[in-house]
């Protein structure tokens, strides 16, 4: 018996309901002008939301005062089929007094390396993944490279624009 299942459901056209062990739905959309995720969205937000699951767990373990986390996630994807991501560039925007910039790139840190098997997945075959931060309005922080093909590279220090 598997691990994990879902359940996919074709609503006409391109598009399709899923819907999981425990209830949670999601819908794709394929077709031209229709609005909705397409599968390649999924896929970025199953990376954002569990790489960002662990990173809120960790930060709250280390009792760090967020008051706001948005992960943005974008992809570059190849011209040729079947058009899957050579890069995906994942920014973690983190929000709240007295955060603490090593707790931050612990977080993510762990998450890619240890906790989070999307980044795991993706990572064993030819995407690359950057994992950054950003605390407030500072830049971004170049934490953790992974991928292609189980590549990983963690930055011990602050790679960023200006910064060596």
């Amino acid at each position: 018996m598997p691990d994990k299942a879902v359940h996919v459901t074709w609503r006409g056209g391109l598009g399709f309901e899923a819907s999981g062990e425990l209830g949670g739905r999601m819908e794709t959309a394929g077709d031209e002008g229709v609005a909705g995720l397409r599968p390649m969205d999924a896929l970025l937000v199953a990376l954002g939301s569990c790489t960002g699951a662990d990173v809120a767990s960790i930060l709250r373990k280390k009792r760090q005062p967020v008051s706001s986390y948005v992960i943005e996630v974008a992809g570059d994807q190849r011209d040729e089929h079947p058009r899957s991501f050579s890069r995906i560039d994942v920014l973690h925007q983190i929000e709240g007094e007295w955060i603490d910039p090593q707790a931050v790139r612990r977080s993510i840190e762990l998450s890619v390396t240890r906790y989070c098997p999307v980044t795991a997945q993706l990572a064993s075959g030819d995407v690359v993944i950057v994992h950054r931060y950003r605390i407030g309005d500072a830049e971004p922080v170049v934490v953790a490279e992974s991928g292609p093909h189980g590549h990983l590279a963690v930055f011990a220090h602050a790679i960023g624009p200006g910064v060596e």
